[in-house]
């Protein structure tokens, strides 16, 4: 399996780290997109350093490379992850303007059929907000906000990422055993 992962400019680049580190465990080979917020996001919330994060991924580009071979919808992607997705990109995402690698795989992969997966990091939620997220839905993308369950019990913050890891792995289709399901 082949997956895009983004890690955009909204806070919970916790998201995108963790799935990063699910993916490389699945097998899956990870074609990387920090966001230049993103990466300032990244160590602010996370401690983590964006050269030591794209040294774990089988493939890394810049988001401002248009030329990067996933922009073209010839480069064969399963699907495409972006984790957290910030209001800007699901805007761009939303009315198809592929400023970005990232816009531009996305609307690729809806254009191509393939699965897209945007992990929403908002709140409160403002009306053009939703209505990006509404025809970002009826093109075709999964809209996966990160809203973690509690029916699982966490107690750790830990628990509550790998809820919504956990709920993106089930969208790809990879098994996980991150959170306990309702029984």
């Amino acid at each position: 399996m082949k997956i895009l992962l983004s890690i955009g400019g909204a806070s919970g680049s916790i998201y995108g780290v963790r799935l990063l580190e699910e993916l490389i465990k699945s097998g899956v080979e990870v074609h990387l997109v920090v966001s230049d917020s993103g990466k300032k996001i990244l160590e602010h919330e996370t401690g983590h350093n964006y050269g030591a994060l794209k040294k774990k991924a089988s493939f890394c580009y810049d988001n401002d490379d248009l030329f990067a071979a996933p922009a073209s919808g010839s480069f064969q992607l399963d699907a495409v992850v972006i984790a957290p997705c910030s209001m800007k990109t699901l805007s761009a995402i939303a009315n198809g303007y592929g400023d970005t690698l990232t816009s531009r795989v996305a609307s690729c992969c809806l254009k191509e059929g393939r699965k897209l997966v945007l992990v929403v990091r908002e709140t409160p939620l403002d009306l053009p907000g939703i209505k990006n997220m509404l025809v970002a839905k009826q093109s075709g993308a999964v809209i996966l906000p990160a809203m973690p369950g509690f029916y699982h019990k966490p107690e750790k913050i830990k628990e509550l990422v790998d809820f919504i890891v956990g709920k993106v792995l089930d969208q790809l289709g990879l098994e996980h055993n991150l959170f306990k399901r309702w029984e």
